[in-house]
């Protein structure tokens, strides 16, 4: 079970935004990511808890920002709720897309899960509903996904297998690439693995 820790910066101008502690691994029926976050003060600053299930799908999401609370689920596209700090104000959402994302790592190792690329394979289309802090608000975005390396490198721990995704943001025409082993994401704009305790699950 991989146990480690993300740097989260801001892409553009590498302002550092929060850590991210985290552990993940695959069960019986899919793979779960749960983590806690915390704001470049020191203080806690939301969480996140995403599953799976076996295609890639998500099957729970809840995340947690500024007080703000966010659950979600794969059902008729993707379907959540949004609840205000106060508690006294949700609001349901619904849109035809393929799943969520946001800033934390596990929306990308989620993507690349349920998209399942071959380096082969032509590039894909995806429609992702993202929850934008600091407040989860939702944006839908299209995003193409292409997997154009996938290598094999000798380590102490035995065989790593690494994968490189291009990430193109259909709106804006923008180009990011992904490096991920397993479920760890190994570098992402925005994103730097810093401590890991153990080796990144091998998927089946």
């Amino acid at each position: 079970m991989p146990r480690g820790r993300y740097s989260l910066h801001d892409p553009h101008d590498h302002t550092p935004l929060a850590e991210e502690h985290f552990h993940c691994a695959p069960g019986p029926s899919g793979w779960r990511y749960v983590s806690q976050l915390t704001a470049p003060s020191g203080d806690p600053a939301g969480s996140v808890d995403l599953a799976l299930d076996d295609l890639g799908r998500p099957i729970r999401l809840e995340l947690h920002a500024s007080g703000w609370q966010v659950r979600g689920a794969a059902l008729d596209g993707v379907t959540w709720v949004r609840t205000d700090p106060t508690g006294a104000h949700a609001t349901e959402g619904n849109v035809r897309a393929h799943a969520f994302t946001g800033t934390s790592p596990a929306f990308l190792i989620a993507t690349a899960r349920l998209l399942r690329l071959t380096p082969d394979a032509s590039a894909t289309r995806v429609r992702l509903v993202a929850f934008t802090d600091p407040v989860l608000a939702p944006r839908t975005l299209d995003q193409s996904w292409a997997l154009i390396t996938r290598e094999t490198h000798a380590t102490d721990n035995g065989p790593l297998t690494v994968e490189e995704y291009q990430v193109t943001a259909l709106d804006t025409g923008e180009q990011h690439a992904v490096h991920l082993s397993g479920d760890v994401i190994l570098s992402a704009p925005g994103i730097e693995l810093e401590d890991l305790e153990s080796p990144p699950s091998v998927f089946a």
